[in-house]
């Protein structure tokens, strides 16, 4: 059997009433209508669903259960489209985000509560990792959107200028230069260099800023991740550089931040969306509402600044 959703509405409406003049008022339509509709119903289940009188119709035990199954049909149908236009609406659904770690944990949290207070029906996902990688996870469809550093972009891909942050100098305590007032890369020749691994946007700033100061390190510690650096500088075991937003992935640590220029670096960090995909509703009110805090000038943390 077949039934669509308008013949068991028409059913249920004339069901309930036991009238088809209530059913035709209540459904704005003509009662010949309606009683060619019922009549089809019969003839498609082979049963009859209404004792029609003089006076009135009632429904037999076969009708009984076809108007629950009917009104139990409608209800669901009822259900799943208002959840659909909450979904089409933004309010409904979830957004997942690949970014990089700092941001994860310095720039995103006032986003996420002011979002989530906004459109509580929308779950927020985050996938942390390094810059590459969060390009990579939106190329595949597995983010929404991403938040990164994107100096170079494959040509589906479009970023927005979002914020950038300025490196500082990173200083063991007790290091001979941590009275200082500020540094300059120079200052960094002949130090052991403590630095993140070659796929981190830190690590390209920091190269790039060496070769503008015409200056080399004694030698270079590779870490894998920020927190890394921040325990090795604890220990005394070099110097490094870090962009502001990274400072509280060392927070745990012991170090002297200082002021650092000759060049003065700062990193770029852009929202990254499919040039060719239509964003869903939930990205698209996570983008606007990241834009209304960049818009409002919404206050961040030290040395990082709205970008665009």
């Amino acid at each position: 059997m077949d039934l669509t959703l308008r013949q068991l509405a028409v059913y249920a409406a004339v069901a309930r009433a036991e009238s088809f003049t209530a059913a035709a008022r209540e459904l704005r339509v003509a009662q010949s209508s309606l009683s060619r509709t019922v009549l089809e119903i019969e003839r498609v289940l082979g049963v009859r669903l209404l004792d029609r009188t003089t006076r009135r119709i009632r429904r037999t035990p076969e009708g009984q259960q076809v108007l629950e199954a009917a009104e139990r049909v409608l209800a669901a149908h009822r259900v799943e489209m208002a959840g659909l236009e909450r979904y089409l609406a933004g309010e409904r659904g979830a957004v997942t985000i690949a970014t990089l770690p700092s941001v994860a944990a310095a720039l995103l949290p006032p986003v996420i509560a002011r979002f989530r207070a906004q459109r509580p029906g929308i779950a927020v996902r985050i996938l942390d990792g390094m810059s590459d990688t969060a390009l990579e996870r939106l190329a595949a469809g597995a983010a929404d959107l991403a938040i990164t550093v994107a100096d170079r972009l494959p040509a589906d891909l479009r970023a927005e200028p979002l914020v950038e942050d300025r490196f500082f100098a990173v200083l063991p305590p007790g290091h001979p230069r941590a009275g200082a007032a500020a540094l300059a890369w120079a200052d960094f020749a002949g130090e052991e260099f403590i630095a993140v691994g070659a796929d981190s946007s830190v690590r390209a700033g920091t190269d790039r800023a060496f070769a503008e100061a015409g200056v080399r390190p004694a030698g270079v510690i590779e870490a894998g991740n920020v927190s890394t650096v921040g325990g090795l500088l604890a220990a005394g075991l070099g110097v490094s550089a870090m962009p502001a937003l990274v400072e509280v992935l060392m927070s745990f640590a012991s170090y002297v931040r200082l002021p650092l220029a000759a060049p003065v670096l700062d990193r770029r960090l852009s929202v990254v969306v499919p040039r060719g995909r239509r964003l869903t509703p939930p990205a698209r009110g996570f983008l606007e509402c990241l834009r209304g805090l960049r818009e409002e000038g919404h206050p961040l943390p030290a040395d990082v600044r709205w970008a665009g």
